[in-house]
């Protein structure tokens, strides 16, 4: 069942999408939706595979992946904080044959476009109409406004978001197709599944969280309000303006909301929010106590990933009777805590948190099946977390097996930074680790043992970086070191060089 479609016939003049003084009605998205779905079949995007969208938040940035859905393709949301180096690697990996790029990218598309030997068109968005591009709007226009066929394994529609890799590449982690049980499960449990609610989406639609909750909004036939960039005070202009009811965000940026001036807050009217969603990183108490104060007992949290989606939920009335817990399995999620040869530890024992596969998890990592190996045991997938289970079932991460690093919500992976900086001349090896950051959770640290009879400066290693990776993977700070702390083995104990920094803060991550 074509699920849009159908809240078009229900509520056509209802908005659907709204972005500034821009909007969209129900009828007017799913026949944009379709016209664009119709020229990329034109243009020979055949069933199954990827399209890149490379866009700033904006109307195009919601309507272009649900048009790629329609179109029975697989949609490729680019991070838009990459460097040529990165867009090309995903470029190519993705085996992508068609790409969406707003103007603000325009630059990097061409420093890359001829190596991408695998797309067959670029199509940009916005007023840029470089000659090498073909226009969104001109598919638009030529578009049929009929709708395609529905492939009822697609659910809801797939997706594939790259995320770093352990072993210093991202992975595209594929989804062909989300189950709407496992969907509608979900919102039922945020109290969402109904379509007058209205979703402002506040972070960048290119992470899987933001991305995901504008999809499930849309689902339900609800409307999403689009901020192109965010700024604390607007936001809470928006959910007063559109009187939204739910919003998405990392910790960083409802920090940002609660340590506005009272005087600020108190210009906005925002009762009619009734759900804000955080997660993509561990949210400090104060913050959630200030945004209880500040908002009411409308604040959510779970826990999840990019692979297995949405795992726990913690709701408003456990915020502050659970301090550090993600929440409970969420509805049709099952888990276990595994010690490493695979059997249940009792609560209370840290052991690797495992999720039964469900509709709503990732097929794998694209082109990668010993990394999905690696996730799996039999019908069990990991990302790699260390997590212990109270004696309510209250699930509490301790700990990122893989090292993963989160600032601001997003996920940094050490081993793509150590990639690059192993590349160095001058430096013998590195370890890349999250050390504490009261603003941003945590920040990235690289310590460096120099070779042999080097001189080297700190300056000279986030110069080295910066311009080889987006800008939130650089370096912060570097340590030099004589020595590294090794075992037997010669493997490297990185957690002998991270806890020093980590003493008496309560929490390792």
């Amino acid at each position: 069942m074509d699920v849009l479609a159908a809240h078009a016939e229900r509520a056509p003049d209802a908005p659907a999408l709204l972005e500034g003084e821009r909007a969209l009605t129900w009828h007017a998205f799913v026949l944009q939706r379709n016209r664009l779905a119709s020229a990329l079949r034109g243009l020979g995007l055949a069933h199954g595979e990827h399209a890149i969208v490379y866009a700033q938040n904006s109307l195009e940035a919601v309507l272009i992946p649900a048009a790629v859905r329609a179109a029975g393709a697989i949609p490729v949301p680019m991070n838009h904080r990459l460097v040529a180096e990165e867009v090309a690697y995903i470029l190519d990996h993705s085996d992508a044959r068609a790409v969406f790029v707003s103007a603000e990218f325009l630059p990097v598309a061409e420093r890359v476009r001829a190596g991408a030997a695998r797309v067959r068109d670029w199509i940009a968005v916005g007023a840029a109409r470089p000659a090498w591009a073909r226009h969104v709007d001109d598919l638009l226009a030529a578009g049929d406004p009929a709708p395609l066929p529905v492939d009822p394994a697609q659910g809801i529609g797939g997706s594939m978001i790259y995320t770093g890799g352990t072993t210093g590449r991202p992975r595209g982690a594929l989804r062909r197709g989300v189950d709407p049980g496992v969907t509608r499960r979900f919102m039922e449990a945020f109290g969402l599944a109904e379509p007058g609610h209205v979703h402002l989406a506040a972070g960048p639609l290119h992470h899987s969280a933001p991305g995901g909750f504008v999809q499930f909004t849309h689902v339900f036939g609800g409307c999403v309000v689009v901020m192109p960039r965010f700024d604390p005070e607007e936001a809470l202009r928006l959910i007063a303006r559109h009187r939204c009811t739910s919003t998405f965000m990392a910790p960083t940026l409802v920090q940002r909301l609660v340590d506005l001036p009272a005087a600020v807050r108190a210009r906005y009217d925002v009762s009619s929010l009734r759900v804000l969603v955080v997660a993509a990183a561990p949210c400090p108490m104060r913050v959630k106590e200030a945004a209880l104060a500040t908002f009411g007992p409308v604040l959510y949290e779970f826990y999840g990933s990019t692979e297995l989606s949405i795992n726990t939920i913690l709701r408003p009335e456990d915020v502050l009777r659970k301090p550090g817990s993600c929440g409970r399995a969420a509805p049709g999620v099952e888990l276990a805590i595994l010690d490493d040869a695979g059997r249940p530890v009792p609560a209370g024992t840290p052991g690797e948190l495992y999720v039964r596969r469900f509709g709503g998890m990732f097929d794998g990592y694209y082109k990668d099946a010993a990394a999905t190996r690696e996730a799996e045991r039999g019908e069990w997938a990991t990302v790699g977390d260390v997590a212990y289970v109270d004696d309510e079932g209250f699930v509490y991460i301790c700990d990122r097996k893989r090292d993963m690093i989160i600032s601001g919500g997003v996920n940094i992976y050490p081993a793509e930074i150590e990639d690059v900086l192993h590349r160095h001349p001058a430096i013998a090896d590195v370890a890349v680790f999250g050390v504490p950051d009261d603003a941003w959770g945590e920040r990235v640290h690289a310590a460096v043992l120099a070779r042999d009879g080097a001189a080297l400066t700190a300056q000279e290693v986030v110069d080295f970086a910066r311009g080889r990776m987006a800008d939130y993977k650089v370096p912060r700070e570097v340590s030099f070191h004589a020595d590294f702390p090794r075992d037997t083995a010669g493997k490297l104990l990185k957690r002998l060089l991270r806890d020093p920094y980590w003493a008496g803060r309560g929490r390792t991550i």
